[in-house]
């Protein structure tokens, strides 16, 4: 199967009884912000500029796990800001696994290896030994590491352990050079790819999520994906870069760029995922290949992101992850008292001019599972995407250069840092130039 059977089967049964119930809408994917502090500063997030004035706030872990309980969706994704910074991330993953939910963790993946050393010592036994000898062997793990893991660590937390229930799901937008680019610091490519190869070796699932941009080079995605495939990662979710109003206003303000050189518009969009639909039978793409047919511009679909909600420091936000006109306490009331027909656009009617260009996975990726905008054969599609055959690894893939950035000497940063370096050495040429002149001698050392 494409998908584990148990977590088709859960979000299915989520679906039928709330469709027999005649639920008017529901939530399938519990988008929840405990907080919204990151370590990085991504290009095209506007999170840390929108809630700017609560960036040292977090919602309690009863708030979050009550959210969960609330909105009764099947799936969590865990995400911020960096989750991993949550001071009981550990606590909550526990909660909503006990809750019953399937758990992302959706991380940029640079605090992921200490978070699974941490799990390594508060579950040590010598059955962990073939493990850490072969983590060790790959140097994902240091000796002084290894040596803290076997010491033990009794501190009565619980660790994120392995589970069928739980995904990584980790921030990946290129190759080295591109991802460093855009999350704005060198080394954070060569560390998700370190992450996930711990994560597999010690059996964890490990999905990614990427986003394009109008730059992205396709090409260079497609060698990504092949290369992750050679790593064993499990899935993938991939959505357009769109200009929603807070990561407009960062790069404006904070970078001082035009957001129409970043962000696609809906006929970018389906140029740059024309192929999507023969990537989603070469890779295992989440979600349904109808929503790929609708990246390709093959198909219209109605956004339901209603079904995708988001829960966050302030309440409920509404209308979607990316905008917002207002916070609401409950999920319920949220539901009620948002005019949703006002947002979207269908059949060529923009409803909202915000909306225009976005063709995100969190506006229309439930479309298709809800039967809204069905089509003959949509159904025999879904099963057959499914429960299909999972993708193989891509031949060959281990040999994919992913290490072209700052590994190669090509970092974004380390131009800018030669690029000083260079001028420090003109600045001192030059005044030893001006002193041997001062003195009576040409550039060249001899006399005039």
């Amino acid at each position: 199967m494409r998908f584990p059977f148990a977590l088709s089967a859960k979000i299915a049964r989520h679906i039928i009884i709330n469709k027999i119930r005649r639920t008017d809408k529901f939530a399938l994917v519990l988008q929840l912000e405990p907080l919204h502090t990151c370590n990085l500063t991504c290009t095209g997030c506007g999170r840390i500029r929108e809630y700017s004035t609560n960036l040292k706030d977090m919602m309690s872990l009863e708030d979050c796990l009550g959210a969960a309980t609330e909105c009764n969706a099947p799936m969590v994704s865990i995400c911020g800001g960096e989750p991993l910074i949550y001071p009981k991330v550990e606590e909550l993953v526990r909660g909503l696994l006990e809750q019953g939910r399937i758990v992302y963790i959706c991380t940029n993946g640079m605090f992921m290896r200490k978070k699974m050393r941490e799990y390594l010592a508060r579950s040590y036994s010598p059955s962990q030994e073939p493990a850490l000898k072969q983590l060790l062997a790959q140097k994902l793990l240091t000796e002084k590491e290894a040596a803290e893991i076997r010491k033990g660590k009794n501190d009565g937390r619980p660790g994120i352990a392995p589970s069928k229930w739980m995904y990584w799901n980790v921030h990946i937008d290129g190759l080295e050079y591109i991802h460093d680019l855009i999350v704005e610091r060198e080394g954070v490519f060569k560390e998700c790819i370190e992450a996930i190869k711990m994560a597999k070796i010690l059996g964890y699932q490990v999905a990614t999520n990427c986003t394009v941009y109008k730059e992205t080079d396709m090409a260079e995605i497609e060698q990504m994906f092949d290369f992750l495939s050679h790593l064993g990662v499990d899935g993938h979710t991939i959505t357009p870069g769109y200009e929603y109003d807070a990561a407009k206003k960062d790069m404006i303000v904070r970078l001082n760029k035009k957001p129409e050189d970043f962000f696609l518009t809906r006929k970018l969009t389906r140029e740059k995922f024309k192929n999507i639909i023969e990537w989603g039978q070469k890779y295992t793409f989440f979600g349904s290949p109808i929503y790929l047919e609708f990246l390709a511009g093959q198909r219209d679909l109605h956004c339901t992101a209603w079904a995708i909600p988001t829960r966050n420091i302030k309440g409920w936000k509404a209308p979607c992850y990316l905008m917002t006109d207002g916070h609401f306490d409950h999920y319920q009331e949220m539901l009620e008292k948002v005019d949703w027909d006002k947002y979207g656009v269908f059949d060529g009617v923009v409803r909202d001019p915000r909306c225009e260009n976005c063709m995100t996975h969190c506006g229309y990726e439930p479309t298709p599972s809800l039967g809204i905008d069905k089509q003959a054969g949509d159904t025999w599609k879904l099963i057959k995407y499914n429960f299909g055959a999972r993708p193989s690894p891509v031949a060959g893939a281990a040999g994919v250069n992913v290490y072209n950035g700052v590994t190669a000497g090509r970092g974004h940063l380390t131009g800018k840092r030669e690029a000083v370096q260079a001028n420090v050495l003109r600045v001192i040429a030059d005044r030893e130039v001006a002193a041997a002149l001062a003195a009576g001698k040409t550039g060249n050392g001899c006399d005039q």
